[in-house]
């Protein structure tokens, strides 16, 4: 790492409420290898998202709020796209494929009109967790920070949330995702699974009326239902 390479304490960048759920589920030395190959990553590649951006998802979705689980495999590879959010993408920044079949999706199970950009902040804002299995990406290089270290640190988060009292909806979408119904065992939650919305992948995901279940199962337990139409911050 180059001399002048910030030292980056992972735990110490989350939330506290996040940090106390955490800790405990996560190896030291393997997080701090993590952290070593994050920060040496940062500092001599371009690295999305930005560092400021690592933990959006846990900054606003507090484990305590967190009603729907949505997640991604890792972030989005191109410069101004990624900001710490599965499937979302900044203000101003054109909507990606894959993101504009969920909308599509969203359009046709519930009639919410298409958003004007891809921020999902307001998802997030609401108690949906848009975590990725893996938290960071070099610039156009899809993939490669997999394997790192991230999946131990992501899966720790869904087994967080696994035991919490209250119940969490699990919206697992394509092959990678659904992998990760196995760290969810806790029968009060719900897991939705589906195919990936990528136009790659032309069956599965559109007509799985992802957002009317998440929302069912939700009032079905008495909690408050998501506003999917909200998706802006």
């Amino acid at each position: 790492m180059p001399d002048d390479a910030p030292i980056l304490d992972l735990l110490a960048l989350l939330p506290a409420e996040w940090r106390a759920v955490l800790s405990p589920r996560l190896d030291p030395a393997r997080t701090a290898a993590l952290a070593g190959f994050v920060a040496r990553e940062y500092a001599t590649r371009t690295v999305f998202p930005p560092v400021e951006d690592l933990f959006s998802a846990y900054r606003l979705c507090a484990p305590a709020d967190c009603r729907v689980l949505i997640l991604g495999q890792d972030p989005y590879h191109r410069v101004g796209q990624a900001h710490g959010l599965s499937f979302s993408v900044r203000d101003g920044v054109a909507v990606p494929p894959s993101l504009r079949n969920v909308f599509k999706e969203l359009g046709e199970d519930l009639g919410v009109a298409k958003p004007a950009g891809g921020n999902l902040s307001g998802w997030a804002s609401q108690g949906v967790l848009l975590l990725n299995a893996v938290l960071t990406v070099r610039e156009a290089s899809p993939g490669s920070h997999a394997n790192s270290g991230w999946e131990e640190f992501t899966d720790a988060t869904i087994s967080a949330l696994d035991a919490m009292d209250t119940p969490v909806v699990f919206l697992l979408w394509g092959g990678y995702a659904r992998k990760k119904a196995t760290l969810v065992t806790n029968p009060r939650h719900v897991v939705l699974e589906a195919g990936h919305p990528s136009p790659m992948n032309p069956r599965g995901f559109l007509g799985s009326r992802p957002f009317s279940a998440a929302n069912k199962a939700l009032a079905d337990v008495g909690l408050p239902t998501i506003d999917w139409a909200r998706a802006a911050g």
